[in-house]
């Protein structure tokens, strides 16, 4: 079993500082060892070490951040972990106008280890998306899930689709045609890792193992595709189940958030 600290080293090296999910309406640029990147609704900023960067040196990258975002009249992420050198940036991050999401814990394991064959409930089926309307069924099922309105994450998934198919792959859980469940890899080229996303499920279906079974399914495909990992930034309902999985928590994520007030 690989330990802890190998899989922090290996997530270090490999996805701090990458760029996921890009595609030709994404813009990246670089600002000192930030990577900075436009995504048609939102932007991130990703580095791998802010290692030797200090006070008003700090202040001022974060602050050219904040405003390059600002001036595009977008949100900006920034997305800290619990092992960062830089031990004041949360502090630093709130003092510049950015706020705290939710913590997450980032779970990491061998593929080959969860790609088992699911147990699923009578007359469910977890196969991958097909179809526009697939994705139209997902998005009205996290719009339930919710209680906001997620209709844009149709298009924002066919977008996706359409432009790195070798880099994503969609998956549903469906009982008799309804979606109730769904969840996507996001592949990292270059990497042993292949991120789990999504997991959503209706109320009406949940402590079911359709989660699991989600788990499982894409394990299988990370598998079939040559990638070693696994990663999650996983909530605190799903760590729990990561864990008897077989995932390792590595760390903590939390991601601050800038928006421009217009």
């Amino acid at each position: 079993m690989t330990d802890q600290g190998e899989l922090l080293a290996a997530y270090d090296a490999q996805l701090r500082g990458a760029v996921e999910g890009a595609d030709d309406d994404t813009q990246v640029s670089t600002d000192g060892p930030l990577v900075r990147i436009e995504y048609p609704r939102r932007g991130l900023v990703s580095y791998r070490s802010l290692a030797g960067l200090t006070g008003a040196q700090l202040d001022e990258l974060i602050a050219r951040q904040r405003d390059y975002f600002a001036a595009r009249g977008m949100a900006v992420e920034w997305k800290t972990r619990g092992h960062d050198h830089a031990a004041d940036l949360p502090e630093r991050l709130l003092r510049a106008g950015f706020e705290p999401e939710a913590v997450e814990t980032v779970v990491v394991a061998e593929a080959t280890r969860v790609a088992t064959d699911p147990a699923l409930p009578p007359g469910v089926v977890v196969r991958p998306a097909a179809s526009d309307q697939d994705l139209v069924r997902i998005a009205a099922m996290e719009s339930t899930v919710w209680g906001e309105d997620w209709s844009w994450l149709a298009d924002d998934l066919a977008r996706r689709l359409a432009a790195n198919p070798a880099t994503i792959e969609v998956f549903v859980a469906d009982a008799g045609g309804e979606v109730v469940s769904a969840a996507w890899i996001v592949y990292q080229p270059g990497t042993d890792f292949a991120g789990l996303w999504g997991g959503s499920t209706l109320a009406e279906w949940r402590r079911r193992g359709l989660y699991r079974a989600l788990v499982a399914v894409r394990a299988q495909h990370v598998v079939r595709r040559g990638f070693r990992y696994l990663q999650v930034d996983a909530s605190d309902e799903s760590r729990p189940v990561l864990e008897r999985l077989g995932f390792v928590a590595i760390t903590t994520t939390t991601p601050y958030v800038f928006t421009p007030t217009s």
